[in-house]
């Protein structure tokens, strides 16, 4: 726990005060601790007579000590701004959250490395939006992504549990305290992600219960966290279209798979396809836009080969070579050597390029 915390947590429990005002504030004063403490006087100035009386009443009768012992008893880890562990990326939204609550062990990520890829959709998906959902996740969760979602019914559910089903982890975004389960029917599927190595995590204070508004700040940070947001299923004035454009605004890519045009829960891909969506049909669509595809294939490939055909691949992974040049490097005989690449490339593992040198296939 940092030491502005009890400030930060006084800025997000007070619901008068989002991060835009939160942003002024921290301008003008410089630090959370000064903002927090600021005279009625100077508070007035830069929110109004109502909103300043209203903070400095809230201000005078919270007891963030007691809050925090409340965090720490409920398992949650408070992400401030301050934080090394703020996810970066949230930093480039032109509002990020004040504090995320979290559950689940965060230690584990890497906001730098890592993939985070959003599935969202309809709560009412087809059988074909099931399965494409299901598609989608699984197999990005497989290759290493992290799926990120919005815990909500239908297409934010299926796409959790593919991950978890995979033994992956995957993150969940509320739109609701983080201590609210909602809806109650994914109980399960809460502590199955925290159990599982992911992440539930929420920028509103532990107790709420979602009121208007606070989905589509939930949804912000499901694109603001992702580099990409795959779209499954979903009506043209959708929710999910709604973390789509919040994405595109972010500089995020948008990705939806072709669907069954007489299906209403086609409206929101196909519009999105029509402005310029990333048509996918599958993971490794997604995959490609990253560089990842071919380490993917790579590491699979070389999960089955022998001690001496890994060696070569590993060489050729990284740059073609000659059957001499291999010999070379990994000092054996050159007859050795081409009996192998003849085997790995009739296996369809290496091939010759035009310069007649070695190079991986996959």
């Amino acid at each position: 726990m940092d030491d502005n915390l009890q400030y930060y947590l006084g800025f997000s429990y007070f619901m008068g005060i989002g991060p835009i005002k939160f942003d002024l504030l921290m301008r003008v004063f410089g630090d959370a601790a000064s903002a927090y403490n600021a005279s009625p006087q100077d508070l007035t100035t830069y929110l109004g007579v109502s909103l300043a009386n209203k903070f400095v009443v809230f201000r005078n009768s919270f007891n963030p000590q007691k809050e925090i012992e409340s965090i720490i008893k409920s398992g949650i880890t408070v992400l401030t701004r301050e934080h090394p562990q703020y996810p970066p990326q949230l930093m480039n939204l032109y509002d990020p959250p004040i504090c995320l609550y979290v559950k689940g062990d965060i230690s584990s990520y890497n906001w730098e490395k890592d993939l985070l890829i959003a599935i969202v959709g309809t709560r009412k998906p087809s059988d074909y939006g099931r399965q494409i959902t299901t598609k989608f996740s699984r197999e990005l969760a497989q290759a290493g992504c992290v799926i990120v979602s919005g815990m909500a019914l239908g297409v934010d559910g299926i796409a959790h549990w593919a991950a978890l089903n995979e033994g992956k982890r995957t993150i969940a975004v509320l739109g609701s305290g983080i201590n609210y389960i909602s809806p109650p029917t994914h109980e399960e599927l809460y502590y199955k992600i925290i159990a599982s190595g992911g992440l539930v995590m929420s920028e509103f204070p532990s107790h709420m219960q979602t009121i208007k508004g606070m989905f589509v700040s939930r949804n912000r940070i499901v694109s603001g966290l992702s580099r990409g947001v795959i779209v499954t299923e979903g009506l043209k004035n959708s929710g999910s279209l709604i973390t789509a454009r919040l994405a595109l605004e972010q500089g995020k890519d948008v990705f939806a798979p072709p669907v069954p045009i007489t299906s209403s829960q086609s409206e929101a891909p196909t519009r999105l396809l029509k402005n310029g969506a990333k048509l996918i049909t599958s993971g490794a669509d997604v995959l490609e836009e990253y560089g990842m595809e071919n380490n993917q294939a790579v590491e699979r490939v070389m999960s089955q080969l022998g001690e001496k055909e890994r060696a070569l691949a590993e060489l050729l992974a990284k740059e073609a070579f000659t059957p001499d040049e291999l010999a070379r490097l990994v000092k054996a005989p050159i007859h050795q050597i081409l009996t192998l690449l003849s085997t790995m490339e009739l296996s369809g593992i290496v091939e010759k390029n035009n310069q007649g040198k070695y190079q991986i296939r996959v």
